[in-house]
């Protein structure tokens, strides 16, 4: 009786000529730069292709941030904006967003995975963009962006997620992150914790007389949550600061 180790190769051998005709065809339709791209990457060490990998995300990151800042003052956000902000989205849940077109069913149940693009419209694309470059212009908004906020006291902003979501919020800037374990239960067991591996992001942020921003920032949040996160409880927590190590 043949070896398993024989048993493959002999099957192998037998998909190798498929295998190089669909590669063939499929290569012969790329574009001529992504081959050399390719070629260039097969001919380098992991070290070199792990700087190179580096280099390449670290200019991606660059134009996201340009392209975030470039929106956020197109928005050029003041109270009076914020406040027609509210109130357009105000009760705008799961639910609401499935009704008006902005999420597409069947969407993952609240607590596992994170919504996907597929699961979101053209408007719900665009309205999570939306969402996140309002909360970059709550928490960070200044002259440089076209934002206009009377600031008048430090407010900390903390959120729990679960680490396989952060990359949600990876347009915010100046956080501190630390690591956490989750123990909450679900009651539908859906979500159970199970002492999850968590981040607790904190930003500091400044405040307005009327506590705007701080509504503002529980509702870009939740429409961030229903739109993509999809936890069935999003943590975050705001609280006043007497004093702060930031000093402009």
């Amino acid at each position: 009786m043949p070896h398993i180790e024989s048993v493959i190769r002999s099957i192998n051998r037998g998909l190798i000529p498929q295998f190089e005709e669909k590669l063939r065809a499929y290569l012969a339709q790329q574009d001529k730069e992504w081959l050399i791209e390719q070629i260039i990457r097969l001919s380098l060490d992991a070290h070199s292709l792990e700087e190179m990998d580096r280099k390449t995300l670290q200019e991606l990151k660059a134009r996201k941030r340009a392209e975030r800042a470039e929106r956020v003052r197109e928005l050029a956000l003041d109270e009076p904006k914020l406040v027609a902000f509210l109130e357009m989205y105000k009760g705008h849940d799961r639910e609401t967003l499935v009704r008006e077109g902005f999420l597409i069913e069947p969407l993952p149940e609240g607590g596992s995975d994170v919504i996907p693009p597929g699961c979101r419209s053209e408007k719900g694309e665009a309205l999570l963009t939306t969402a996140k470059d309002t909360l970059f212009a709550l928490l960070f908004g200044d002259q440089e962006t076209n934002t206009s906020f009377q600031r008048v006291q430090q407010e900390l902003l903390t959120m729990t997620l679960p680490v396989f979501k952060v990359d949600a919020l990876d347009f915010m800037k100046a956080t501190t992150e630390l690591s956490a374990q989750g123990t909450w239960q679900d009651p539908e067991s859906v979500s159970n914790d199970m002492r999850a591996d968590n981040v607790l992001l904190q930003v500091e942020y400044g405040e307005v007389e009327s506590e705007n921003i701080g509504h503002g920032i529980v509702r870009t949040l939740a429409l961030i949550n229903h739109l993509e996160i999809n936890e069935q409880i999003l943590y975050a927590r705001m609280e006043n600061i007497e004093q702060s190590t930031l000093v402009e």
